[in-house]
């Protein structure tokens, strides 16, 4: 995972050549529909580099603000009023709280919507009532962390058989149960058939969006993928807009351009960074693919004041992806040994005897690692070199053994697999440069338990392995072999089919989400953020290893994000 993009040069703010005739704007619900209504030959693409203008420093404040940015400050305002107006009402919030975090605009509403929650929390969840509000109650509050308990009942009515908007509410509030909870998985089963029973037989743009949502939960989908898709079925409940609901769909038009243009500084400046370092010429044969990898760092840490963090994170994501392939298709198995004793040592003469690739390479990961642990160490008084390049060793001892293993023709068993697998997934180590970079408690004790891999790591590291292993395509570029649980799963149980082991593989990364739900509900002894960046290095797996028909990545999607 790499990062690199030109800088978006900052721009003055675009001010009408009409003074006493502002231009007034419509924002349609749906994305890119922003236009002017007047002046008549006022261009869309003035409005779009005032607000990416406003994009390369997030924290300027602007002495001259167009009339999009005042529109924007006062919706966001507008939505704030209403959602504090409602306090001792908090119930009242839940289908706005819904509708902002569907959207991913939540962060313009954090503390309302943490006070909101908090209150309905205290009053405890009742199983009574409108079948769509309690599942929405129990998932906004299981979202924020809120250990609340299913409904141990269990059972369905005739009533709510036919209740789509229900039992569709449901079927994403059973995606975030956890290990136990049998009336859950129960609901998950029920929803997920009804649903696809009333599906039959008919053809219409509600059925699409339905068969989306059972394809791609909300909770287990990467957040961009599922904006766009609400604000279509927005338009399918055809009922009336409120007022509030236009407010959110211009406040998520504008983010949206704003994200858009951020983006792209960011890539710009993460191939910058990968052309610089010019370890695609020494390691001809490694992946060269700074979008995919700064795309990682983009969907672990969504909060857009972080752009640093993510230009930090997807440098050693990159080296993941290299030294990978130096292990699957470049070293020899003497060679990987030394280069993994010089890893762990940390020991520069060592690489005398090792290949020029080895070299750079290591060379690379020295100086990014020195880079973070410097800037980390003056912005919070804490040196994390030691963490940093013990997580590097880790990493570099699980792929020796799989050199090993493959090397000598030894297929492991599932349980060995999945041991090393965890480790040899990276996962670990970028989710600890991850919660290094954040910043948050950063005190021995809290290092330390990142550096045992705990559960909320281990359980995101488990989804990608098995789900990298579900599908049996090869990266694009990448011409080393592997093994995969699959061959591990048939070799140790005899007379298995295909279909049985990846069936197994199928409940396996079911229940490893159970897990990591489990992790993330308080007490929990991370920071919200850092749980959210580990829900979102799962929910960026299926992304990453969905491969089309000819092996390749949806590029289209990642290209999009250009």
């Amino acid at each position: 995972m790499a990062l690199i993009a030109t800088k978006i040069s900052s721009r003055s703010c675009f001010v009408s050549a009409y003074p006493n005739n502002s231009p007034t704007f419509l924002i349609s619900k749906f994305p890119n529909t922003v236009d002017s209504l007047s002046p008549a030959n006022t261009a869309k693409r003035s409005i779009l580099r005032n607000v990416h203008a406003s994009v390369s420093n997030p924290s300027k404040q602007f002495h001259n603000k167009t009339s999009l940015e005042y529109l924007h400050e006062l919706n966001i305002k507008k939505i704030k009023n209403i959602l504090s107006a409602n306090v001792d009402v908090p119930s009242e919030n839940l289908e706005m709280i819904d509708v902002i975090q569907s959207l991913g605009i939540d962060l313009h509403f954090r503390q309302e919507i943490e006070q909101t929650l908090h209150m309905i929390y205290k009053e405890g969840l009742q199983f009574n009532g409108d079948l769509h509000e309690i599942a929405l109650r129990f998932r906004l509050l299981r979202q924020e962390g809120h250990y609340v308990q299913e409904n141990k009942k269990g059972g369905f009515k005739d009533v709510v058989k036919n209740d789509v908007k229900g039992l569709t509410e449901l079927f994403e509030a059973s995606e975030l149960r956890v290990e136990g909870e049998e009336t859950l998985d129960g609901a998950r089963e029920f929803t997920y058939s009804r649903l696809n029973e009333l599906c039959s037989g008919r053809e219409s743009h509600q059925k699409q969006e339905i068969m989306k949502s059972l394809a791609q939960p909300r909770h287990k989908t990467v957040r961009g993928l599922t904006s766009k898709r609400f604000t279509s079925m927005i338009k399918i409940a055809g009922q009336e807009d409120p007022e509030w609901l236009q407010s959110l769909l211009r406040v998520a038009e504008i983010d949206s351009i704003r994200l858009k243009s951020l983006t792209q500084g960011e890539m710009s400046q993460t191939f910058k960074w990968w052309t610089e370092l010019g370890l695609e010429k020494d390691v001809e044969k490694a992946r060269s693919q700074p979008l995919k990898w700064h795309t990682w760092s983009m969907k672990i840490l969504q909060d857009p004041t972080l752009t640093e963090q993510r230009l930090d994170l997807t440098k050693p994501i990159s080296l993941v992806y290299v030294i990978d392939d130096i292990f699957d298709v470049y070293g020899e198995l003497e060679e990987l040994t030394i280069f993994t004793r010089v890893v762990e040592r940390w020991d520069h003469k060592g690489l005398k005897t090792l290949p020029k690739y080895m070299r750079v390479c290591f060379e690379a990961l020295d100086m990014i690692t020195t880079e973070i642990s410097m800037k980390i160490y003056k912005s919070h008084g804490w040196n994390p070199t030691y963490a940093l390049r013990q997580s590097w060793a880790s990493l570099c001892k699980a792929f020796l053994v799989e050199a090993k293993w493959f090397n000598s023709g030894y297929l492991p068993t599932t349980e060995e697999y999945m041991k090393n697998g965890v480790v040899s997934s990276g996962v670990h180590l970028v989710m600890l440069h991850a919660y290094i970079l954040l910043g948050e408690e950063l005190t021995k004790e809290k290092v330390e338990l990142i550096e045992s891999n705990p559960g909320i790591v281990s359980s995101a590291a488990t989804i990608l392995r098995l789900w990298d292993d579900l599908g049996s395509a090869k990266d694009e570029n990448q011409d080393g072999t592997d093994g995969s649980y699959v061959e591990c799963y048939l070799n140790e149980y005899k007379g298995s089919t295909v279909d049985e082991a990846r069936t197994h593989v199928a409940q396996k990364i079911s229940r490893a989400w159970k897990r990591l739900n489990r992790e993330c509900l308080n007490p929990c002894p991370f920071s919200r953020s850092f749980s959210k960046a580990c829900l979102n290095i799962a929910r960026t797996v299926p992304l990453m290893y969905s491969y089309d028909d000819d092996q390749r990545l949806p590029d289209e999607y990642l290209k999009s994000l250009m």
